[in-house]
């Protein structure tokens, strides 16, 4: 037995979490609206080809800043009635532990912006055509109701149960998903990168990376906001997905991003390097590519 104090801290080295070696498609946009413009006709394409190809989607969509304005490219002509929104099954890659009508909850913005139940669902306007006549508002996309998938956010918090068990509902929902090396596979999935090179609420050193677990609750960040409790799938997640799509807009990123697609690997302290893969897609506008490495971001850059 080794000599050592008693009461000594020991510490324990732990796998790394894989990494797909190879870069992914990397398109370098002038603005933010140009990435979300980009962005909601790749997730149409992707949709209309996975029912073509299996009668359904499931999609796995982000929160915080990075999806309204490819939401409301989405909600809008043409795509809004091209897509065939009523074979998509939505559902959240994380979610802030909060009610899903609270303004810091990932589904919100959705209902808000690509769903718009209030209108659609005739609690104002004409009802059946779903136009909000007071608020000149168009109503969104229509998937049913039972295609919606949120975190029971709201039913946990309701009946008092804690994050932890909101997850492992959130796990026993998805069993209705294909499995391929032991996790769900979703036909795809959209990230934004948070300021610490997080995703999904994968944050640095998080016990995420190398649980075995769908589904995990996070406790509140101290060191990015909001500071509240998170549920989250696992990263791994990535491994078996047949599309991904990462979003990234503006300044604030650009140093992580520089980072992120730096020399070095290491997704434990970079998360979002999890993303860094051949079979993934990135659409940054100039402002986030601004310090990506010279040779990757001239060789992508498009006016």
């Amino acid at each position: 037995m080794d000599d050592e104090p008693v009461g000594a801290i020991r510490t324990y080295a732990t796998p790394e979490p894989p990494v797909e070696l190879g870069e992914p498609e990397v398109r370098v946009l002038p603005d933010a609206d140009a990435v979300s413009a980009a962005a909601a006709q790749q997730i149409a394409e992707s949709v209309i080809g996975a029912v073509r190809g299996r009668g359904h989607v499931d999609w796995a969509t982000t929160g915080g800043s990075t999806p309204l304005g490819i939401y409301k490219r989405l909600a809008a002509a043409p795509l809004r009635t091209e897509v065939p929104w009523e074979s998509v099954h939505l559902w959240w890659g994380d979610d802030r532990y909060v009610p899903r009508d609270h303004p810091l909850s990932n589904v919100f913005i959705a209902d808000e912006a690509l769903l718009d139940l209030a209108a659609r669902g005739g609690l104002s306007g004409w009802g059946e055509s779903g136009i909000d006549v007071d608020t000149g508002r168009d109503p969104g996309v229509w998937i049913p109701p039972e295609n919606v998938h949120a975190f029971p956010c709201t039913q946990a918090i309701g009946e008092a149960r804690g994050p932890g068990w909101c997850a492992d509902r959130y796990g026993e929902e998805l069993r209705v998903l294909p499995v391929g090396n032991g996790w769900p596979v979703f036909d795809l999935v959209l990230l934004g990168v948070g300021p610490d090179g997080h995703i999904l609420s994968v944050f640095p050193n998080s016990p995420a990376l190398t649980s075995k677990d769908w589904t995990l609750s996070i406790p509140a960040p101290t060191h990015v906001e909001p500071h509240v409790s998170r549920v989250t799938l696992n990263p791994a997640i990535l491994d078996v997905a047949r599309s991904i799509l990462v979003v990234s807009q503006g300044p604030a990123k650009a140093q992580i991003l520089g980072t992120i697609f730096g020399e070095e690997r290491d997704p434990r302290r970079w998360p979002a390097q999890l993303a860094r893969r051949p079979s993934a897609k990135w659409l940054l506008d100039e402002a986030a590519a601004a310090q990506l490495p010279r040779t990757l971001a001239a060789s992508h850059q498009e006016g």
